[in-house]
């Protein structure tokens, strides 16, 4: 399988896997071209990208209307089919006039995530892209590429539960719509909650990224949660978070109840090769885990030191984004585990694993 090229994306996000990539992708290296693999917990994509990119049939997970978009984005959607429609889109997009609106109010200056003159901006793309009435894979696209425009102008600390007291000096920059580095070949795109994924799901392979701690990425990307379903939902709080981040919990995100859902998770598998990313700060800790997948195949562990998520290399901030606290460390363990059925399988996929690190 031809290596990963570089990924484009958002690349201010928690957990992210973009370092990782190619140790993971190594780790399903020995797979079939076309074989079917999933990823549960999708985010970003980029894990579903580097595998698309190696010839492998990526179904791409997540429960959050923003990660599903994304995925349809460059999981679902074909370069070849298309390039030429987003392009025109795109350039049809970046001429809409600004109108400032209900997210230049609420993102703008009710919170100063963003410029006013840039919320203008993504006020009147966003509802023409409403209005437009678009194909579901183009709608993406679309939202895709207003999402990581307004990702490049933006004034946060690193996650969107605190703004620079000041602009960033790219705030002040305008806002400008690219076409998304769209991938050749096809992919499927779903929104179901981790479970009801891997319940549906017969395939080759599946890659697992749960959130590992209290971190909810819903709370933690509500801008781009709201930009896509455009709802204009109930907001509170410095940051103007959506009024279900209260309500919409993760069980992966508790303590208390994360064993039991991983757990169940991985019961419901039908793969022969499971690639589990974990981290030492997490609720589960490595024996737990290893015994968990045990009953899956047999598991060889990958460790690695790891720079901490952006957040932590930002530094500790108040909602006003003024440093308030000291980082105790900047880096980490990430572990991965690679289970098969067959023990020198296993054995194998771990080798290429530490020969790609």
């Amino acid at each position: 399988m031809a290596e990963p090229a570089n990924l484009l994306g958002m690349i201010k996000y928690l957990g992210s896997k973009r370092l990782l990539t190619r140790a993971i992708a190594a780790a399903m290296s020995d797979l079939e071209p076309g074989s079917a693999v999933l990823d549960v917990f999708s985010g970003t994509s980029r894990v579903g990208q580097a595998l698309k990119q190696r010839g492998l049939h990526v179904t791409a997970n997540d429960h959050n209307a923003y990660a599903f978009t994304i995925a349809q984005c460059y999981i679902e959607a074909d370069r070849e089919e298309w390039t030429e429609q987003a392009t025109a889109l795109i350039e049809d997009l970046n001429n809409v006039p600004p109108k400032a609106a209900w997210f230049t109010e609420t993102y703008c200056k009710a919170a100063r995530f963003f410029h006013p003159t840039n919320g203008a901006r993504i006020d009147s793309i966003r509802d023409r892209i409403e209005a437009l009435q678009l194909d579901s894979t183009l709608r993406a696209i679309a939202l895709v590429s207003l999402m990581e425009a307004a990702d490049r102008v933006d004034s946060t600390t690193g996650v969107q539960m605190a703004y620079l007291k000041s602009w960033a000096p790219r705030a002040l920059k305008p806002l400008e719509l690219r076409v998304p580095n769209l991938l050749p070949g096809d992919g499927v795109a779903t929104c179901r909650d981790a479970l009801a994924a891997t319940s549906s799901f017969d395939g080759a392979a599946a890659y697992l990224d749960p959130p590992y701690n209290q971190h909810s990425y819903r709370s933690n990307y509500h801008i781009w949660e709201t930009l896509v379903r455009w709802d204009k939902p109930e907001v509170y709080g410095v940051a103007q978070k959506r009024i279900d981040c209260r309500t919409i919990k993760s069980e992966f995100n508790s303590k208390r109840k994360i064993k039991a859902a991983f757990q169940e998770v991985i019961q419901a598998l039908r793969v022969e090769r499971t690639v589990v990313s974990f981290n030492n700060e997490g609720y589960l800790d490595r024996h737990e885990l290893e015994t968990m997948l045990g009953t899956l195949g047999h598991v060889e562990t990958i460790a690695m030191d790891y720079k901490r998520y952006v957040g932590a290399q930002i530094g500790i901030h108040s909602p006003q984004g003024e440093k308030v606290g000291k980082v105790s460390h900047l880096r980490n363990k990430e572990l991965l585990f690679v289970v098969d059925h067959d023990r020198e399988r296993a054995a194998r996929a771990a080798r290429t694993v530490l020969s790609a690190t």
